[in-house]
């Protein structure tokens, strides 16, 4: 369990607060490209790490992220009307560039200097894999942009969709490295969902209940290995790597595309779950595009027009009891992504690690506690985050099949890295 004062450090991550720092020194997924379509389209509101912003694309198809509201009486620019050079506010006509800069106050005499002294926090908003990505952090120490496997490949081989959750970041994230709870929660999807089934590994997550951990600590964060039962003398091995602060990545099954997350904070009590698909060797058929659109895998239907799940807090997550009591789905809610989010949210807002009894299989989750802690009184010392320079985004999760002396970190260090000639190491 956590102390109440470490329970806060982990999970607060508004302006001033070390984790939020720490978040600050990564560039972190917005929005969609397709979000912001083309050149003076509608403004969109942001809210990350507890700050109000606004994201425009002006006329000339630069993209802005700043402050969402006007220095001068605090309307929100998400009324904003485009013109060339930037977006204007309607109260009074002071308008900004998409860096923040107010270039007019018609209200000032001619050749007034007002607003050469106005400003709008604002950051870089740039694209790459199909996402909208900013930096909250210190300019002088913007990393690289981020090079996960992912976003490298082309188009027609990833699937990224996000989604709201309302629960704090970390329990997110702990689900997320939380392969024990495969074998219940997600048993019965295992053979079912489209995204999912068919894999031979499955089987082996649902013949050995009790996986054993071994965790080890990488330069950049955490490899989390479990094992399994896969005969007398095999091991059945997922390897989920964990990159400071917010990257996951689940193992593979047969040929499926490689699902994983980001786990970005909103503010304290919500944050963005990011979810992305890919083949590292081959492009995703239609099949495989439309069960992501219909919610299927780690995806999930929405609130039409906006990024609300259809299955939510308020409408208790559509659970099917019968489904439930028939064994359709183990938990009575329908899909995998939905399944992990209902039990995050049930814990509350943020949960209160105090009250919790850890085990074994929650050793993953408490040296990544451990290792952010650490990470944050480094920071402190003036020594900077792991993971910031892209060679620390060319990982990769792996399942294998090893014998029982093997060391899977041995046997799968090379499955554990981008290796463009292969795929991924899979069963």
């Amino acid at each position: 369990m956590l102390k109440k004062e470490q329970n806060d450090l982990l999970t607060q991550t508004g302006p001033g607060t070390p984790m939020g720092d720490l978040f600050r020194r990564y560039w972190l997924p917005v929005l969609l490209k397709e979000e912001l379509p083309e050149p003076g389209c509608e403004p969109v509101r942001v809210q990350l790490l507890s700050e109000r912003m606004i994201a425009i694309r002006d006329t000339e198809g630069n993209y802005g992220l700043m402050d969402e509201f006007c220095a001068h009486r605090g309307v929100s620019l998400w009324f904003g009307r485009h013109e060339p050079g930037g977006i204007r506010c309607p109260y009074h006509g002071w308008k900004y560039r998409t860096d923040g800069q107010c270039v007019e106050v018609p209200s000032e005499p001619e050749g007034s200097k007002l607003c050469d002294r106005i400003k709008l926090k604002a950051y870089p908003l740039v694209e790459r894999g199909d996402i909208l990505w900013t930096y909250m952090g210190p300019p002088e120490l913007q990393p690289p942009l981020p090079e996960f496997e992912f976003a490298m490949v082309p188009s027609s081989q990833r699937f990224t969709s996000k989604r709201i959750q309302e629960s704090n970041w970390l329990q997110a994230l702990e689900g997320g490295i939380d392969s024990s709870h495969v074998s219940w929660l997600h048993r019965d999807s295992l053979n079912s969902d489209p995204l999912f089934k068919g894999a031979a590994g499955n089987q082996y997550n649902l013949q050995d209940m009790r996986p054993v951990f071994e965790v080890v600590d990488s330069d950049d964060g955490l490899f989390v290995g479990v094992r399994r039962n896969a005969g007398p003398d095999k091991y059945y091995w997922r390897v989920t790597p964990w990159i400071v602060p917010y990257f996951t990545m689940v193992p593979p099954r047969g040929d499926h595309p490689i699902h994983g997350h980001f786990w970005v904070p909103i503010d304290d009590e919500h944050c963005w779950t990011w979810s992305f698909d890919y083949h590292a060797r081959r492009d995703l058929t239609e099949h495989e595009v439309q069960a992501m659109r219909d919610g299927m895998g780690i995806h999930v239907k929405y609130v039409p027009g906006t990024f609300i799940p259809l299955q939510n807090k308020a409408n208790n997550y559509l659970i099917d009891r019968q489904a439930q009591r028939e064994g359709r789905t183990y938990s009575g809610v329908e899909g995998i992504g939905m399944q992990d989010a209902s039990l995050q949210e049930s814990m509350g807002p943020i949960q209160d690690r105090t009250r919790e009894f850890l085990t074994s299989t929650d050793n993953g989750i408490v040296m990544m506690r451990r290792r952010l802690m650490r990470v944050i009184k480094e920071m402190q010392e003036g020594i900077s985050p792991p993971a910031l320079q892209p060679e620390a985004h060319h990982v990769r999760s792996a399942a294998v099949v090893i014998g029982r002396d093997e060391d899977f970190r041995v046997a799968a260090k090379d499955a554990l890295r981008v290796q463009p000639d292969r795929g991924h190491a899979s069963v």
